[in-house]
């Protein structure tokens, strides 16, 4: 009986560091899965890196706490909704509920006109502005608005703008 007891305990002791090398195994097959992904990007204007940079809702809170005439030079990641269709100069960046007005330190570089829907990194000054009856028109007539909806831009218009120096596209994979 005591043999039976012994073999037993001696199988079990033997099948579960047999589970515990499967599972150490398995781990380390894990790991050697995770790879680190690299990203290539387009770049426009002054050279930036993709490295600490601000979410969609990161940079709508500090969009919040910011006043008219105040700045603030940040890096952030979001969505194009549109881009100047008469030369690529402006584009507009989802922030939510509202948009961001990205225009280009002077003038000096345009972004592509077909790349509403995809991600960008910009890196400048963001600030809050009042934006004119006059340029608000202009800006839409770029966008390509019908003349009804120019005509019916009467009020100006506070605006999260964006000065940025450089521009991160992902390449298309």
């Amino acid at each position: 009986m005591k043999k039976i007891a012994y073999l037993l305990l001696l199988s079990l002791a033997v099948v579960a560091c047999k589970n515990t090398t499967e599972t150490n195994e398995n781990e380390a097959t894990a790991e050697a899965v995770v790879e680190e992904v690299s990203v290539n990007y387009q770049s426009f204007g002054e050279q930036i890196t993709d490295e600490e940079v601000l979410t969609k809702d990161e940079m709508i809170e500090k969009y919040q706490n910011l006043k008219e005439g105040d700045t603030v030079e940040v890096k952030f990641s979001s969505k194009v909704n549109s881009v100047c269709q008469s030369k690529g100069c402006w584009m507009r960046l989802d922030m939510g509920d509202n948009e961001s007005f990205v225009k280009f330190k002077d003038y000096a570089f345009f972004m592509p006109k077909d790349i509403a829907g995809q991600d960008v990194i910009v890196d400048g000054k963001a600030f809050v502005e009042q934006t004119s009856v006059e340029d608000l028109k202009h800006f839409a007539k770029d966008a390509g608005k019908s003349q009804e909806e120019i005509d019916a831009i009467t009020e100006p218009k506070l605006t999260l703008s964006f000065l940025s120096s450089g521009v991160l596209i992902p390449e298309k994979q």
